[in-house]
């Protein structure tokens, strides 16, 4: 990694200005083989982190300058896509004929022949994983008359969606000096494409893809090896870098991150795990804890946590209870209520990762955790805080019949007793 700055000093009697000159090509070196960083003022490099359900943005860096998107173009490839599939203009199963300016493409791609046929579905997955120039070639002209024409349709389309900096020449994203869009524009693609079409977005995280014997790898390195990644997709030629659009949610939040101009794959990928880290950690000071209610139910306060009017917002629409946390409180008396019953999965020093395990937890049960509260409790003892990944509002039953079936697929679970707060085991048979 390369220092923030470089400290300097009194040289001995013996170094000469051979050994600053050499000293200084090693610097130049560091700097040449290291990430193009946001400090380094490169011309080809943007990045921005935004707050996906409201835009916010969380970081920027020369995020409305012009450049060269490379296979990101795809994203507005699928957004178009998933758009045909969601008004029946396509389906899902259509087979598609290769024309012959598909099928010459330059790579990458799937190596699809003139006259033959592809699945929608498969030039769809063709472009998330190996993001096939042919595949998105035959999608094109599936929509269109001709590509050119197509690369049309995604301008105006991208114009409507608020990217007002961007402009299209083709479906795949290869070199093409009119071709242009910013970091802002395509974090605005990524979120339209994550909520217009959630019916489609789980494609986005698919790893692999095995076509006529051939398995594809995804070349989102991010899925799979950072906590909350699910899409969305990378994009390389030689004038723009390695750029990458990636969306990651942890909790109740999803943040898009984009990278324009990275030197290489790896260190796009460091530095949008940093840039996102961060974004989560200043999520945590807007948005602290997301507690999903059933809709139409009375807002309530969550069991086990001590509030005043002031630390309780509740929003009518979404019917969400916003709950900021507190040092642990004095224990409410029990209620003599069925549903005062919780379950703990493990305790966490971050928030966020007792929010991922809560949905994780939630994701295993086919819908038993689904009437619960979220309650996580923010826990100091002698100087070290904890977070306690707890949901309450079940029956005593209902508590040990979801602790039981987390533990037979192998996560830790914990009824809470209304009484005492104590954790209990439960047995799995």
């Amino acid at each position: 990694m390369l220092p923030s700055r470089v400290k300097t000093g009194n040289t001995s009697k013996g170094f000469s200005l051979k050994s600053l000159q050499v000293a200084a090509l090693a610097a130049l070196s560091i700097v040449a083989t290291s990430f193009i960083s946001p400090n380094a003022e490169a011309s080809r490099y943007s990045s921005v982190v935004i707050d996906s359900r409201t835009g916010q943005v969380l970081s920027s860096r020369h995020a409305d300058k012009k450049l060269y998107p490379a296979s990101l173009t795809k994203i507005m490839t699928l957004y178009m896509t998933f758009d045909a599939l969601s008004r029946g203009e396509l389906k899902i199963d259509q087979k598609l004929r290769v024309s012959a300016r598909a099928a010459g493409q330059t790579p990458t791609k799937l190596g699809l022949k003139k006259g033959s046929y592809i699945t929608v579905k498969n030039a769809m997955l063709g472009l998330i994983t190996k993001s096939a120039n042919d595949a998105a070639t035959v999608l094109a002209e599936a929509m269109a008359p001709t590509e050119a024409v197509f690369a049309n349709m995604m301008t105006e389309k991208a114009q409507k969606l608020g990217m007002t900096r961007t402009s299209f020449r083709n479906a795949s994203g290869l070199p093409n000096r009119r071709q242009k869009s910013t970091a802002r524009d395509m974090a605005i693609l990524g979120a339209a494409l994550i909520h217009d079409f959630p019916q489609y977005y789980n494609y986005m995280s698919l790893q692999s893809f095995n076509y006529k014997g051939k398995t594809f790898k995804n070349h989102n390195n991010l899925l799979g090896k950072y906590a909350g990644a699910d899409g969305i997709k990378t994009g390389y030629i030689r004038a723009s870098g390695f750029n990458l659009v990636a969306s990651a949610k942890r909790g109740d939040n999803r943040l898009i991150g984009v990278i324009f101009g990275g030197r290489t794959a790896k260190s796009r990928d460091r530095h949008m795990q940093k840039l996102l880290d961060q974004g989560f950690a200043k999520m945590e000071t807007i948005r602290p804890f997301v507690i999903p209610l059933p809709v139409m139910r009375p807002a309530q306060i969550a069991y086990g946590s001590g509030h005043t009017r002031s630390t309780v917002q509740v929003a009518s629409a979404h019917q969400r209870e916003i709950v900021t946390p507190t040092k642990e409180a004095p224990k409410a008396p029990a209620v003599n209520s069925a549903k005062n019953w919780g379950i703990q999965v493990g305790a966490f020093s971050r928030a966020t990762r007792a929010r991922d395990q809560l949905e994780m937890a939630r994701n295993l049960t086919d819908g038993m955790m689904d009437s619960g509260l979220y309650n996580i409790r923010r826990v100091t003892h002698d100087g070290t805080t904890i977070y306690r990944a707890q949901m309450h509002g079940f029956t005593k039953g209902q508590a040990s019949n979801v602790c039981k079936t987390l533990q037979r697929q192998e996560v830790s679970c914990f009824i809470v007793t209304p009484e005492t707060g104590n954790l209990l085991r439960v047995a799995q048979n």
